[in-house]
This record gives structure tokens, sequence and C-alpha cells, in this order.
């Protein structure tokens, strides 16, 4: 059978209370008393309990984040920054995926309570309703790109609406003017602020021209469908605008497989600027969003309102997005003007 805390405190010839207070580090115990504790555990092969632990000392020191995937570089860097942070503060990261599906945001908010010290959410289709009727107000909790907050929970945002009136405007700005995009899952909040900024930004610089929206689902699939869609267009766009860039990876395969160049026969962009975005032949122009910060400082935040518990005030922080230009999109070469000769010198 494994050694208990009794175990411990019999071979240590100590009591329980000691042995508990060397386990968790409360101190007031003498570094005779706490090398007699340590080589004790180290013969028994005791290992703390960590339910146990959390009763006496009403800490996890663990840190939940539910994520709508865990699938894809997004998410990958995503992590790497909120792991980052729970590893320099000695804290254990508990990871759920909610698939898209409310129901399942509401299991894992169950799920996480009383395992973990405080929340990081980050659902994008969720509304007020479910966060209020699943996380008590006693939680620590940190939305990230999750606007329905209310004024209990702090937030981080992505500044996604003006991230794509930039890319509109620097397509349009190259002599771009048949812009179309490839739209994000009608449900997901970043996905309808990105396309709320194209289409007020090629309302306003071409008023008339009619938006052409084909729907994805910010996977490569929907990408290479979306770039089939257009190759099979009797009108094809100057530009295309992917609403992440795995979905402008994915056109791009479905363009290059059709026999067009990119950007000679037609300019592509995307949004997040993933690790891969910069390595694909051409190098895709994007809307840079530093992932892994988003991660780290939604962490960072969070850690301060546990520390602050009861006494915190809710925050909302909006991280700027930027315009990253690279061969993707080449400027749109004037139009040929045919039978007209050059003048002899």
């Amino acid at each position: 059978m494994a050694a208990t805390i009794k175990d411990v405190a019999r071979e240590a010839g100590v009591s329980v209370a000691t042995v508990s207070r060397v386990v968790n580090g409360l101190g007031n115990v003498t570094d005779e008393t706490t090398r007699l504790v340590n080589e004790a555990a180290g013969r028994l092969g005791y290992i703390p309990h960590s339910g146990a632990r959390s009763l006496s000392t009403r800490q996890t020191h663990c840190v939940g984040a539910v994520l709508p995937d865990l699938y894809g570089e997004f998410f990958s860097e995503l992590i790497r920054g909120i792991d980052r942070v729970a590893r320099l503060h000695g804290l254990h990261l508990l990871l759920s995926c909610s698939h898209g599906d409310a129901r399942e945001v509401s299991a894992a908010l169950r799920a996480m309570q009383g395992r973990v010290d405080g929340l990081l959410v980050m659902s994008p289709h969720v509304d007020a309703g479910v966060l209020e009727e699943n996380l008590p107000s006693s939680m620590p909790t940190v939305l990230m790109n999750t606007p329905h907050g209310g004024e209990r929970l702090s937030s981080i945002l992505v500044d996604n609406y003006g991230g794509a009136c930039a890319m509109v405007r620097h397509l349009h700005g190259r002599g771009h003017r048949r812009i179309a995009m490839i739209a994000g899952p009608e449900a997901n909040h970043d996905a309808r602020e990105r396309l709320r900024g194209y289409l007020d930004t090629l309302d306003e610089l071409s008023p008339g021209t009619p938006p052409q929206v084909l729907r994805g689902d910010f996977t490569e699939e929907s990408g290479y469908r979306a770039g089939r869609q257009l190759l099979a267009m009797v009108e094809r766009p100057d530009a295309v605008f992917a609403a992440n860039d795995v979905m402008a990876v994915g056109c791009l395969f479905a363009l290059n497989e059709g026999g067009f160049a990119v950007p000679a026969d037609i300019a592509l962009a995307g949004f997040d600027d993933i690790p891969i975005a910069r390595y694909v032949t051409p190098p895709l122009t994007t809307v840079r969003i530093q992932i892994a910060e988003l991660g780290e400082l939604a962490l960072e935040r969070l850690l301060l309102a546990i520390e602050q518990k009861g006494q915190d005030k809710a925050s909302r922080q909006m991280l700027r997005s930027e315009l990253v230009v690279r061969s993707s999109c080449a400027r749109r070469a004037a139009a040929r003007v045919v039978g007209v000769t050059k003048p002899r010198r």
C-alpha cells in the first residue's frame, strides 16, 4: 500500500501537522525537522495527495483553460504562451476542449470547479448567460476573445475588426478592386468581426462594388473548397482575403492546383500570422496577432485576480493587430492597352 502522511509522521517522529506544513511549504518548521520529514518521505516513497493538500491549503496550484479547439498552430501557440507563465509560477495547467459547442462549454466549466484556482476561457460562440450559469462568482476567471463577460469578468480581446479593415485598405491600395473574402463560422465572434471589417471597408473604399463572400469554417479543407469555387467563377476576384491563415493555405493549394499563380494571377492574404504563414510559397501576407502573448497576458491577469480574490476589479484589454506584408500580395499590374504602338524615336 502507498505510504500515508501518518506513516511519514511516525517515521520522522513528528506530528501529522508538522509533516503537512513541510509538504505544503507553510513554514514554521526548523531546518532539521524539514530534513527529517523529507528523508522519511523519501524512504517510504510518500507522494502527497493533491486533493488532500488542496483541502488543507484551499489552493490547488492548478489553473484551467477551456478552449474551443486544441488542434492547429493557433491553439498550439496560445497554449505555449499560457504554459510559459504557468511554469514560471510553478503552476500546473489543465486543458479542456469545448469543440465549439455551448453544452460542452457548460460541462467543462462545471468540471473544472474545485480542481483549479482560476480559469481562462476562450469561447467566442457563447453568450453571457452560459457563463453566468456555469461560473460561480467566487471563481477567478479571465476571458480570451470572448466578449460576453458582463461587468464581473475581465477579458482580453484581439482587434479583429481593425485588422480586417487594415488588410482591405492594403489590398485596395495595391490596386485590387474585386476583393473576395473567405469568411469564418457565422456563430464565431472573431469571424463576425473580421467579416464586418471587410464589408465596412470595402463599402467605404469602393461604394457600389458588391462584396464576394465565400463561407469557411477556419479549416484548411474549407479554404481549399473556397479556392475551388473561385476557380469556377466567370469573373474571378483580383484578391482573396481569408479570415485566417489556415484557410488561406488551403486556398493557396487549390489555386496552385488549378494553374493560377499567386500573386501574379491573384493576390492572397490571411489573418493570425501563424508560424507556417512565413514558410509557404509565396510567404503569406497576413494580419499578425501575438498569439502566445495573448496567452501570457491572460494568465498574468488571472494570477492577479487569484491573488486579489474577492477584491479584483474586472478590466477589458484590447490587443492591437499588425499588418504583415509578404510576397503573396503583389501590386496589381495596370491593364494593357491593346492596339497601341510605341512612337518611333
